[in-house]
């Protein structure tokens, strides 16, 4: 950083959407909404971000992708990067919570694609045989999306 406080090194904000996979308007949202610090500025007020700031827009997208609200999300982003979240029990209460979550939507998600095996593997999708279920148990309204 220059003596005036404006930042020379780091990453643009195309680099970061880059390295993060996060759009430059979604960037520019987050820290609108305070979700992400506001960026330091080169002398020409082109966001630059630092390694830390790229690693905390791969958490957001980390946790995004589980389904987590964005303002759920806050209180974990502001902790510090040297903070132990067992100091935070309410905080690590509702990451295993969530983490549970997670791993019921995966073996609903298990028992789908198994059902699809065997109706492959039967050669008939048509037919179906008693006790023959294919249901998606959770919140199915928040099912992480997968881009392609």
């Amino acid at each position: 950083m220059s003596e005036a406080g404006v930042m020379t090194t780091g990453y643009s904000i195309k680099a970061a959407s880059e390295l993060t996979g996060i759009t430059e308007d979604t960037i520019r949202y987050y820290e609108k909404i305070g979700l992400l610090p506001r960026a330091q500025r080169k002398e020409n007020s082109h966001r630059v971000y630092t390694e830390g700031d790229v690693e905390l827009m791969k958490l957001i997208s980390c946790l995004k992708k589980t389904g987590m609200p964005l303002d759920e999300m806050r209180p974990y982003l502001n902790l510090s990067r040297d903070s132990n979240l067992s100091e935070y029990p309410e905080l690590y209460d509702k990451i295993q919570i969530h983490k549970r979550k997670i791993l019921d939507q995966i073996a609903s998600l298990q028992q789908i694609v198994d059902f699809i095996d065997t109706k492959v593997s039967e050669g008939n999708f048509g037919e179906r045989k008693r006790n023959e279920d294919c249901t998606l148990t959770g919140d199915v309204k928040r099912m992480p999306v997968r881009n392609k």
